[in-house]
């Protein structure tokens, strides 16, 4: 999206500095007991944002590492308790509000998602009532792919945007496979959820997931905005747009925008330690079934990365697997994952870079931070 020149910003220097901020340990050499997790959060701060941080642990305790500044002229740490936008980590929220009502048996896995939206997905190629449920949740129903913010003349008078406005203008691009034919990443899967939550629980998506997911684990430091909110609650990082050119880091802030743009695809607000939190509690069985979250943790034949239902597998460099998801954006970039024997990882930094975005510095930050002895 469009941002002023204005108000360009340069940092230069001060990313190379590390902070470390002590969650739930003792200890006041972190940075020196986990040398590897600092490194790579080095390395990913130096391809990404202003700032980054990671937030780990296991059942033993949690502690926090920061490279770089939360904002720009200054040199402030990010802190693990401070809010900011998760992007496409909100659709596992929305996966899970889905799955509590396959437990109530509002919802079937497999079927179409005509039974509960006739009519919804339609027209252009698409045929509801050929595309179920779990292939909307797994990203193989055959919608393509679709950013909202490109939708910005769809805004409401009121600077909000609707659900199924949004899914309209997605299903303009025609479909790139038959249902259950291939893997492609679409909000507009999740924005078609968001109605089907709306429909079925006759409450706001925002609402829904509120109730069902954020409140009962007490997660006080997550919030699905409601339509119109544009404010990240206090204490938040900034976030930035950027660009770096050799030693100099160009940043300038993210203008605001209503996060009804990516609604249930991407709207929550959130913090590292909720989002371990969050992820602990789906992964152990605390949100869903454990039948229900078999069902989330089991990836369908045709993607090319093992993506369940709205929560992907990632095996470790040091044996096992973990689970979580990514999101990103504007001004945000992160990732949560998490172990069953209890390790935890949640990893941001406060710019989302569109073209070259550091994905293998995140990926190796989180793999290191879980695996690191």
């Amino acid at each position: 999206m469009k941002h002023s020149r204005k108000r360009l910003s340069a940092l230069v220097g001060a990313a190379a500095a590390t902070v470390v901020m002590l969650t739930g340990t003792t200890t006041a050499h972190a940075a020196e007991e986990h040398g590897a997790t600092s490194a790579a959060l080095k390395s990913l701060q130096a391809a990404a944002g202003p700032g980054a941080a990671v937030y780990a642990g296991n059942a033993a305790g949690s502690w926090t590492l920061s490279a770089g500044t939360s904002t720009i002229n200054t040199v402030k740490p990010i802190r693990s308790d401070e809010h900011f936008r998760i992007g496409s980590q909100s659709k596992t929220f929305t996966a899970a509000t889905v799955l509590q009502l396959v437990d109530e048996g509002k919802v079937s896995l497999d079927s179409a998602i005509d039974t509960y939206l006739p009519g919804t997905v339609t027209g252009n190629g698409y045929d509801g009532t050929r595309i179920t449920v779990r292939q909307l949740l797994q990203h193989t129903s055959g919608v393509a792919a679709y950013d909202p913010l490109a939708s910005i003349a769809l805004v409401e008078p009121d600077g909000t945007y609707k659900l199924t406005t949004l899914v309209r203008e997605g299903l303009k691009r025609a479909p790139v496979s038959a249902p259950g034919g291939g893997f492609t990443y679409s909000n507009t899967n999740y924005l078609i959820l968001g109605l089907l939550v709306e429909k079925v629980t006759g409450i706001p998506v925002h609402q829904a997931v509120t109730q069902r997911i954020i409140e009962p684990l007490g997660l006080t430091g997550t919030v699905f905005p409601v339509p119109g909110n544009r404010a990240l609650p206090a204490p938040a990082v900034p976030g930035y747009h950027g660009a770096r050119l050799g030693p100099f880091y160009f940043w300038s802030p993210v203008l605001d925008y209503d996060p009804s743009v990516f609604s249930s695809a991407g709207a929550v607000i959130s913090t590292l330690e909720d989002l371990s939190t969050f992820y602990e509690a789906l992964t152990t069985g605390r949100v869903v079934s454990p039948a229900a979250l078999a069902e989330m943790e089991k990836p369908s034949t045709v993607t090319p990365i093992p993506y369940g239902l709205g929560i992907v597998r990632t095996t470790l460099s040091c044996g096992g697997e973990a689970w979580g998801h990514n999101g990103a954006v504007p001004g945000y970039l992160s990732e949560t994952m998490v172990t069953k024997d209890g390790r935890h990882v949640s990893v941001m930094t406060n710019a989302y870079l569109a073209t070259n975005p550091p994905l293998q510095q995140l990926n190796t930050l989180l793999d290191t931070a879980l695996c690191e002895k």
